[in-house]
């Protein structure tokens, strides 16, 4: 089954505050002793746990219901009749309508009058003099925010940071005592089938819990950049948003955020945001009240099969440098378009979704190792790392904002492997709005079912390299793929731009 954006389909992720819709939950850590068996006696598995009661009891008062209020305008949905001008019914419609609610109900001043909108979710304590954990969708766009503990007691509570990114927020109360508080675990040594335990707030229960094991690791569900989400089959649902999934020894290994689900409910697919990912922000947002990240300075994409291949380097692994931002850290570090970053800071790097979240938890400053492989050969360079929010301002500030040029009548085309090529010159820049920054060869039409087709290339893409080669007109692109066809390669590494200058590789396949 496709996994889609929650705002898309009937099947979704659904964020599990009350604004939003659903929770998600994690994972523990329970490894039992695994007696021997005699070969030939039948392998038992465990039932789990006989009860999780104490552990529960304990936990409880640390878990917190956080309830949200906002300020929304009013929209009328009944449209007020259109009458002919001067009618002896207008002033009866105007008095009539200005007297009914949004929903054709008694009050409301003509729909237009602002209303309070209220919410539900969950959160935990870690520090007991009144830090609480939660996801920030659950109090996104609020003008209150309570939280609602165990005993009754209702406190205030002051945001102190937020980040979109991995969706965490960190709050304030002030206790009249010491709030009872929970520690975070290692989610890393998880394992799928662990048991764990979800304690939240669903559908305004609070204090409600549920167990389950976990079902996966290392999820990307395409919420965010950062994207590592412990599975689990924990029951977990509207309003179990920003609560805790803990372990069998009652730390933190996840921060339920989202679920699957048709209909709103569970159906035993959650989702929650794993405590190695959670820890360094909500550390950052305490110390600063936002995030801090380290920036290497590339954008990046898969190494799929083909462009394996294409590259030259054996099995698909690492991260596909696409580009290198100007002045940026690895641009300083002389890293280059084409390079496979297979190694940071002596982790390695098997899938490109891997790198950002390693770089994103190093510290600003600090010099780490980079191993790529650049022609084949693996070569390590030294890279101070930037700012990540620094660099995405540097980033916007040379977006350009030139006015295409007046389109010209256009060149006759070239056709190498289904596509039509011809110079940028001012007249296909023109055409098709190619920013001024970018140089090599566009394409201004593609064969249909023809390779390229099949990798989705546009007229309006420019090709900047063909195998790692600069090309200028199209007879250089032709000229480099009879090269390669020749050697006996059965595809051609491009490197496209599209017309904004964002760049790809692509591996078309040689016919």
């Amino acid at each position: 089954m496709a996994i889609v954006n929650a705002k898309q389909s009937n099947w979704r992720f659904r964020l599990t505050g009350a604004l939003a819709v659903m929770a998600v939950a994690a994972t523990a850590t329970m490894a039992p002793a695994v007696p021997a068996f005699a070969q030939a006696q039948p392998q038992r598995t465990a039932n789990g746990p006989d009860s999780v009661a104490d552990l529960a009891e304990n936990l409880l008062d640390a878990v917190v219901n956080i309830s949200t209020s906002q300020t929304v305008a009013n929209q009328r949905s009944v449209p007020l009749p259109q009458v002919p001008e001067g009618s002896p019914f207008q002033d009866f419609f105007d008095e009539f309508f200005d007297q009914r609610g949004p929903n054709g109900g008694p009050g409301g001043g003509g729909g237009g009058q602002p209303r309070r909108v209220q919410s539900l979710g969950s959160g935990f304590v870690i520090d007991p003099s009144g830090i609480i954990v939660t996801n920030n969708h659950v109090i996104e766009d609020a003008d209150e925010i309570v939280a609602n503990f165990s005993d009754g007691t209702k406190l205030t509570a002051e945001l102190i940071g937020r980040d979109l990114k991995t969706d965490l927020a960190v709050l304030r109360v002030k206790p009249e005592k010491p709030l009872k508080a929970v520690n975070f675990g290692d989610s890393v040594g998880i394992r799928v089938g662990d048991w764990v335990m979800a304690i939240g707030n669903p559908f305004g229960l609070g204090g409600t819990v549920t167990v389950g094991i976990v079902s996966a690791r290392n999820r990307d569900i395409n919420s965010g950049p950062y994207d590592n989400f412990i599975q689990t089959d924990a029951a977990i649902n509207r309003g179990n948003s920003g609560g805790p999934l803990f372990d069998m020894y009652g730390n933190v290994i996840g921060i339920n955020t989202a679920i699957i689900s048709p209909s709103g409910g569970s159906i035993g697919i959650g989702f929650a945001i794993p405590s190695e990912t959670a820890v360094s922000v909500i550390e950052q947002l305490r110390e600063f009240g936002e995030t801090r990240r380290g920036w290497l300075g590339v954008n990046i994409q898969q190494v799929t099969d083909d462009l394996a291949e294409s590259l030259g380097i054996g099995a698909s692994r690492g991260a596909l440098v696409a580009g290198v931002t100007e002045g940026g850290p690895a641009a300083s570090a002389d890293i280059k378009a084409g390079d496979v970053i297979v190694s940071f800071n002596g982790q390695p790097i098997r899938e490109m979704r891997e790198l950002p979240r390693l770089v994103a938890n190093t510290p600003i400053g600090r010099e780490v190792d980079v191993t790529l492989i650049r022609d084949g050969q693996e070569v390590t360079v030294k890279v101070t790392l930037g700012r990540l929010e620094e660099g995405e301002t540097v980033a916007a500030a040379e977006t350009p904002n030139d006015e295409p040029a007046a389109p010209e009548a256009p060149k006759p085309a070239e056709k190498v492997l289904g596509l039509a090529l011809a110079p940028l010159d001012e007249a296909n820049r023109g055409q098709f709005q190619i920013a001024p920054d970018v140089n090599g060869v566009v394409v201004t039409g593609v064969d249909d079912n023809s390779p390229a087709a099949e990798k989705r290339i546009t007229a309006g893409d420019t090709i900047v390299e063909v195998a790692q080669e600069r090309v200028n007109a199209p007879a250089d692109v032709a000229s480099a793929v009879k090269k390669l066809k020749d050697m006996g390669r059965k595809s051609a590494l491009f490197l496209l731009a599209n017309p904004a200058g964002e760049l790809r590789f692509v591996a078309v396949r040689i016919e």
